[in-house]
């Protein structure tokens, strides 16, 4: 028994644990499951048996669809589960893991229902930085604009801190900041999607619908790198988002740096907003919906609420690639497209079903 609390209060507290604790390992478990079937499925019929042979025997054409198509796929799209299904191991987690994550990190050191990597102005940055070597270098290279994706994205985000800095790094300030700095990076890609070619203006509409089909593994190597390292960083900071969700007053009293937890924060997950998107282009909605489901099953314990973000991105872009693959095969529909579709629905059931303190 905790001598802090009474008995029954200290039991409630442990189930609660217990439980949000074998939701997270369920996801994963949700993950793996749903990766296994965007493996199967697609305008090439292949079952799961054969599919699972492909990863570990060549056996030609459905092997090449596995791996050279389907697979790589799976990885940059969320939690992979090429080695769960080997080995009961997961792989490392990508873009929607990262998204969902970021996207819970934003709200918290904002405490903002509406922050994510996209409204903060990171995702027009990086949006810019794309059009940006697509327009001045002619055409679509894979590298290039994945680099100017990723430098703009850092850029848009040291000058929300270089802004915040000077106002005490306030969370009002940010949010203003990443408003202002939004707006001016979409009017400056629209300015050169004015002066592109027919070409190039083709190539920036699908880099905006964000796609999955442009990343082999070189590119999910790299992004895993830039996705991965932040994340003990945040989940290490858990308690303090914790403490912050309080108000600033209350976390300084209890000892937190608020400016300096908001600037580290603000960092990591805007490194893992860039290595998500500077790949696969603007996936909308991911992290901040992700967020919120997961808020609305486990409550705000930041805790659980990071690391589960992350598990639930990983099986709404899984499941959102799937079905951007079969919902009209033998086209591919963008993967951007699709978690737009499901993500502004649920969003207004939020605004509509939720009482205002929940905001």
């Amino acid at each position: 028994m905790n001598r802090q609390y009474p008995e029954p209060l200290y039991r409630r507290y442990k189930a609660d644990n217990r439980a949000k604790t074998i939701l997270m390992f369920s996801l994963i478990l949700l993950a793996c499951i749903v990766a296994a079937t965007d493996l199967a499925v697609g305008a090439s019929d292949i079952g799961p048996w054969q599919a699972f042979v492909a990863l570990f025997k060549d056996s030609g054409r459905i092997h090449d669809i596995v791996w050279m198509l389907r697979l790589p796929r799976v990885v940059l799209a969320a939690l992979a589960a090429l080695a769960a299904l080997a080995a009961l191991a997961a792989l490392a987690a990508l873009v929607g893991f990262g998204l969902g994550l970021a996207g819970a990190v934003f709200q918290a050191i904002l405490r903002n229902p509406l922050a994510s990597p996209f409204t903060l102005g990171i995702g027009s940055g990086a949006g810019f930085g794309a059009v940006s070597m697509i327009i001045f270098f002619g055409g679509f290279n894979t590298y290039l604009v994945a680099g100017g994706a990723f430098v703009f994205a850092l850029l848009s985000a040291l000058l929300i801190l270089g802004i915040a800095r000077l106002k005490n790094a306030s969370s009002e300030t940010m949010i203003l900041a990443g408003i202002a700095q939004m707006f001016l990076f979409s009017s400056l890609t629209s300015l050169l999607q004015y002066m592109g070619t027919m070409e190039q203006v083709h190539e920036i509409v699908f880099w905006f619908f964000g796609s999955l089909s442009k990343a082999g593994w070189p590119e999910i190597c790299l992004a895993a790198v830039m996705i991965l390292i932040p994340v003990p960083i945040l989940l290490y900071r858990s308690w303090d988002f914790n403490l912050l969700a309080a108000g600033d007053e209350s976390a300084k009293a209890l000892g937190i740096n608020v400016e300096r937890l908001r600037i580290t924060a603000l960092l990591a997950a805007s490194l893992m907003t860039a290595g998500c998107i500077c790949f696969t282009g603007v996936i909308s909605f991911v992290g901040l919906v992700a967020p919120h489901i997961t808020r609305m099953v486990i409550g705000g314990d930041y805790r659980f609420l990071l690391p589960v973000s992350g598990f639930l991105g990983a099986v709404l872009l899984i499941a959102a690639d799937t079905l951007g693959r079969t919902v009209w095969a033998p086209q591919v529909l963008p993967i951007g497209i699709v978690t737009s579709i499901i993500g502004v629905p649920f969003f207004f059931y939020l605004l509509l079903k939720k009482s205002r303190e929940y905001w």
